[in-house]
């Protein structure tokens, strides 16, 4: 029921890779406090590299459960340490690394309902899961479940236009699906199956909390348009799946009050509400305060652009999750193994190192590099499943180097391209009209953002947003509870600032080279 905020303090949580964060504001979007635990030096005895668990065969990576109950335990009590007051918290929300999964053992629900505040979470909580290492993002060993799935269903294009995606190793119900084949007893105990977000949500509630549809939708298992499980794919996952992963919910619902745990060991208000975690992809959008239309574009050691879409376009390449911010509406995802570090490798062998040198090599070469095309792919490509380095000279002609200058733009170019491509087919309409945000480590360089905003033909702007996740749970959580508009929500959001146009002539020459650079990858 919508409520009055009044001088309201919102708390937003980011059960990320790494780390989980919190981040305190108030109505007007001030920060008021920030705090992290870092899972690898903060918590060593569960001897984690970069939060997780690279099992033998290089394709299983977890994460041990009960490694993020002990993490939230220390990041309360600091943040308790610290003097915060949690009786003014109206509401928490919050976000957990997408695709990760959680099996919460029979009778689980009973101890989640009864915690003792005398003692830590991860103490009355270490009996409760019974898969111990969860299944994370980072996990590719499930190829095999992929292609039952997808077979199941009537082939990869079928699924995506259930759930939003072909079958993609990470995604969840391939996860459960194997879980179920290979460890049928634990799969037998498991009375409820979370995401890492619900699973949060859950620590919070002092019950089972539901997936929310954005975060849900990252399964293979949710119907996007019915916005309900698909039985079809839960058939194929697991048996009883209906039961263990409870019933589906918009992102702005209200789950409950939170714990009497959480009320009695540090102080918040009975009345402080929960509303529904999601994916940190989708709790990153709502973070970023975006408005329809927009295109968020993330430079770092992946690229990723975000698309907030009126409807869905069937396609096996990205993903498209229902928005976190208006369940009626879609969020695309495309993601790019090959971006920062790809580029920090031209900077070193064709810049001598300089990001000053790699700049100028931009403003002097001109837009389309003289028809000059590479195509840079240091890791697997995801789309296209490619790996490898290839140069065209404006013939379309391979050859084997490209002058420094020429070899600096090209890269740039081609991942730019690349994602504008990509994104298109995911429903972008880019043009003048569009923003272009840019966020990660890139987004200072000017002269990579002046490439980026010729390419897709639209200005690029940036906004300062650190923690863009943990930032969205708070204004999820404040949207949750007051129900006032979203735009309403995020008025005293930093206005992002515009720092790049498209150059004259720029649509012209790269809706040409588009098409070529479409040509050549195909030869990859």
């Amino acid at each position: 029921m919508a409520q009055d905020s009044g001088s309201g303090v919102y708390l937003g949580f980011d059960f990320s890779t790494q780390q989980i964060k919190v981040i305190a504001v108030n109505d007007d979007s001030k920060v008021l406090h920030e705090a992290a635990v870092k899972f690898d030096t903060d918590l060593p005895e569960f001897k984690t590299q970069g939060g997780a668990h690279i099992h033998d065969d290089k394709a299983t990576v977890t994460a041990p459960t009960l490694m993020w109950v002990k993490a939230l335990d220390l990041l309360m009590d600091q943040v308790k340490a610290s003097g915060f007051d949690f009786s003014k918290v109206v509401a928490i929300s919050g976000a957990g690394q997408q695709h990760g999964s959680v099996y919460w053992k029979t009778g689980a629900q009973n101890t989640l309902q009864k915690l003792n505040p005398a003692e830590t979470l991860h103490k009355q909580l270490q009996d409760s899961f019974s898969v111990a290492d969860s299944p994370i993002w980072m996990d590719s060993s499930t190829t095999q479940q992929c292609r039952q799935l997808e077979t199941s269903v009537g082939g990869p294009m079928r699924l995506a236009e259930i759930t939003g995606a072909r079958g993609f190793e990470r995604y969840t119900g391939n996860q459960i699906m194997k879980i179920s084949q290979m460890q049928a007893v634990a799969y037998a105990e498991t009375e409820r199956i979370s995401l890492v977000s619900s699973f949060a949500a859950s620590l919070f509630y002092g019950d089972y909390a539901p997936i929310d549809y954005s975060d849900g939708s990252g399964m293979n298992l949710l119907d996007i348009v019915k916005k309900s499980w698909s039985p079809e794919c839960l058939k194929a996952c697991g048996e009883n799946l209906t039961t263990k992963l409870g019933e589906p919910v918009s992102s702005n619902t209200v789950v409950g009050k939170v714990s009497q745990y959480f009320v009695d060991r540090y102080g918040f208000s009975p009345a402080c509400q929960v509303v529904a975690f999601t994916g940190d992809n989708p709790a990153s959008l709502a973070g970023l305060a975006p408005r329809e239309g927009d295109a968020i574009v993330s430079l770092g050691t992946s690229d990723t652009v975000f698309l907030w879409l009126k409807e869905q376009k069937a396609g096996l390449e990205g993903h498209i999750f229902v928005n976190p911010i208006d369940s009626n509406d879609y969020m695309a995802l495309v993601c790019f193994k090959n971006g920062s570090l790809t580029r920090e490798r031209i900077q070193q062998e064709s810049a001598s190192g300089s990001w000053d040198t790699f700049s100028s090599y931009l403003t002097t070469t001109p837009m389309g590099n003289n028809g000059n095309i590479g195509i840079y792919f240091d890791a697997t490509e995801i789309q296209p499943l490619a790996m490898g380095t290839s140069r065209f000279n404006k013939d379309g002609e391979k050859v084997e180097s490209f002058p420094p200058e020429i070899e600096v733009r090209a890269v740039l170019e081609s991942q730019f391209l690349a994602r504008r491509m990509y994104a298109e087919l995911r429903g972008m309409r880019v043009g003048p009209q569009t923003r272009v945000i840019a966020t990660g480590g890139a987004s200072s360089n000017m002269a990579i953002l002046q490439v980026l905003s010729d390419v897709f033909n639209a200005p690029v702007y940036v906004t300062d947003v650190p923690n863009s996740a943990a930032l969205g749970g708070c204004y999820r959580a404040k949207h949750g509870v007051t129900g006032i508009k979203f735009s309403d929500v995020v008025k005293g959001h930093p206005e992002p600032v515009c720092v790049a146009t498209p150059t004259e002539g720029a649509s012209e020459i790269y809706q040409s080279m588009s098409e070529r650079y479409k040509n050549l990858e195909q030869l990859m």
